[in-house]
């Protein structure tokens, strides 16, 4: 079984800066995709960022330039800087991989409130 574990959110003033963390647990054969995506009170969930196990990465165009994804095996983070009032959302952590029988499974995080005051 795979746990994903989610860190990080709270409250901030626009222009400031917050990291999340995400990390997957338990037996799996491979993680391939992590990514962070969002919702916002009254609209459809949306993708932040993610990165694939080799390293490639895509991002939302309404954060490049100031937020950064990153991986160090099988946790992700996420740097978010220049935060700004339209980012506040609470925040999934995505997790798409293979388990010990090779079959594919994609897990969310219970997800974290970031929320960006003016």
């Amino acid at each position: 079984q795979v746990q994903v574990v989610e860190s990080g959110g709270g409250l901030v003033q626009a222009g400031g800066s917050l990291r999340l963390s995400c990390a997957a647990s338990g037996r799996f054969r491979s993680i391939n995709t992590m990514g962070w995506h969002r919702q916002a009170p009254g609209k459809q969930r949306e993708l932040v960022a993610s990165i694939t196990s080799g390293g490639s990465t895509d991002y939302d165009d309404s954060v490049k330039g100031r937020f950064t994804i990153s991986r160090d095996a099988n946790t992700v983070l996420l740097q978010m800087n220049s935060l700004e009032p339209e980012d506040t959302a609470v925040y999934y952590c995505n997790v798409n991989g293979r388990n010990v029988f090779f079959v594919e499974f994609n897990l969310w995080g219970q997800g974290t409130q970031v929320t960006v005051s003016s």
